[in-house]
């Protein structure tokens, strides 16, 4: 993407698609969406060259709304999607939507390597700190102790700082804004845009139904200016309503806040550095809990992934020549495979003349005729078998009393019911041998629901015996359900049923 702005006469309208924004009111993906759509036509950079990639939740319905191409892709996996796009096609400008769930829970892994690797493309972390789509479960970056559906006694994970994540992976450019602040929020985005390489942006985003208070404590005019501090490059860092505290470094690395004045000056306080190219600054401030920092942490110029993988191309393509596919495929040893004089004849879609006599003495060959026997197979229905009539039971039916019925029966299976009396179910002698006996202590306390076969394959009493057959041969099963056309048993038909009718038919 160059960095050159050009003038396209480009609004905020341009930007707006024709979608309905759906959103809970009040979410703050609003206020995040807005900017975005205002930075947008500042950019110089044609709406067909500009791409939103999301996975999964709230924030990843972002490129339905963004009048621009748009990729929603699966759980976690947009950074993945995006280092293709952008090696694909470097003039792009690439955007990753994500939440705090989708890229640091399962897309994790993703993540930390599209910084490593500095892609050139820009990753919006929404953070929250809840899952929201999914109804509100704590999140990678939940506190500990917060209490969700998902951890009713309080979370008791230590929760991911993304900054941390990022910069830890080297991202060459990280920065924090939230959803309340909207000319930091575009400002920042703007900064993001202009960047060379992976840009990760952490958006502190206010859930209004399901973590509505996280971020009170930085958006309620009253009391804000005590706990944020915005970075300025080459500044100190300073903050307070009446900007009378700041932050300095003390014995051991370690940053502490303190009051300005009786004898502590400004000459004192850690001066920010945004452009070091060491990450240790950064990833210092990254880790203060208090107050919250918003502003960029970090903003370096390194080689992207995409500078390096042309750079290789073309060093390739200058010691050796453009490549020629077929000299490659050719490059190892090779052994040709003749094709047979019927394989070449069947290509063709002719045979050779040698193989037309004995193509022809095999046309010519009487087909099998089918016996008496096996016609009986295929006509007979399944009724003439006179299948014995089914003994249920109920899934919750306890195992001792379910192996006593099949005892006192003499049978080798029994047929399981639900409520209505449809069959859902077989529990056979073999379930008793293979998943009850050695390993069910208590016979009294299990029931047939935890050991039958669920779902049994069931048939038909107008089928035919040679299905039945089929059935068992490739199943190996020695016993079938036949049900009716609700569902409900009718019989069960035995191996030993259709050997006995075949002995009587034989005879």
């Amino acid at each position: 993407m160059t960095t050159e702005t050009v003038s396209l006469n480009l609004t905020r309208k341009d930007f707006v698609s024709d979608q309905e924004v759906r959103w809970c009111p009040g979410c703050g993906d609003y206020a995040i969406l807005a900017q975005m759509q205002k930075v947008m036509p500042e950019l110089g950079v044609p709406r067909e060259n500009i791409v939103f990639i999301s996975g999964i939740g709230c924030s990843s319905r972002f490129p339905y709304y963004m009048n621009t191409y748009g990729i929603h892709s699966i759980h976690g996996r947009a950074p993945t999607v995006a280092t293709g796009l952008a090696v694909a096609n470097p003039e792009l400008s690439i955007w990753v939507v994500t939440g705090d769930g989708d890229g640091l829970s399962i897309g994790g892994n993703h993540l930390l390597h599209a910084c490593r690797r500095n892609v050139n493309l820009r990753i919006i972390l929404f953070n929250n700190r809840i899952y929201g789509l999914t109804k509100g479960q704590y999140s990678p970056t939940s506190r500990q102790g917060h209490k969700t559906k998902s951890s009713p006694m309080g979370a008791i994970e230590q929760p991911l700082n993304p900054l941390s994540v990022a910069l830890s992976a080297e991202a060459t450019f990280v920065a924090r804004t939230m959803d309340a602040h909207v000319k930091h929020l575009a400002d920042t985005l703007a900064l993001a845009a202009a960047h060379q390489g992976t840009a990760f942006v952490e958006v502190y985003q206010n859930c209004v139904i399901f973590n509505p208070t996280e971020w009170d404590s930085l958006s309620d005019r009253t009391i804000r200016d005590d706990n944020l501090l915005f970075l300025e490059d080459g500044q100190p860092l300073i903050f307070g309503k009446n900007r009378d505290k700041g932050i300095r470094l003390r014995s051991g690395f370690e940053p502490e806040i303190v009051q300005l004045g009786n004898g502590v000056g400004e000459e004192e306080l850690l001066v920010h550095d945004a452009h070091n190219e060491s990450s240790h600054l950064a990833y210092l401030l990254s880790r203060i809990e208090h107050p919250s920092l918003m502003g960029v942490f970090r903003d370096v110029r390194r080689p992207t992934y995409t500078e390096g993988l042309m750079g290789q191309v073309n060093d390739a393509i200058a010691k050796r020549g453009r490549g020629d596919l077929g000299k490659l495929y050719r490059a190892a040893d090779l052994w040709e495979v003749k094709p047979s004089a019927d394989v070449e004849a069947r290509v063709a879609g002719k045979l050779s003349p040698e193989l037309d006599e004995a193509y022809v003495d095999e046309l010519d060959q009487k087909r099998e005729v089918p016996t008496d026997m096996q016609d009986h197979l295929a006509s007979a229905s399944l009724a003439v078998l006179q299948p014995k009539p089914p003994i249920t039971v109920e899934k919750q039916t306890t195992l001792s009393n379910a192996i006593r019925q099949m005892n006192n029966h003499n049978i080798g299976c029994l047929l399981v019911t639900d409520e209505d009396g449809r069959l859902i179910g077989i529990f056979t002698e073999r379930d008793v041998l293979t998943r009850v006996a050695c390993q069910v202590e208590d016979l009294t306390q299990a029931v047939v629901g935890q050991y039958m076969t669920p779902d049994p394959h069931a048939l038909s009493a107008k089928m035919s015996i040679k299905h039945a057959l089929h059935l068992m041969s490739i199943h190996g099963f020695r016993h079938l359900p036949l049900v009716d056309d609700e569902n409900r048993p009718q019989g069960v038909l035995s191996f030993r049923d259709v050997v006995h009718h075949l002995k009587e038919n034989i005879n």
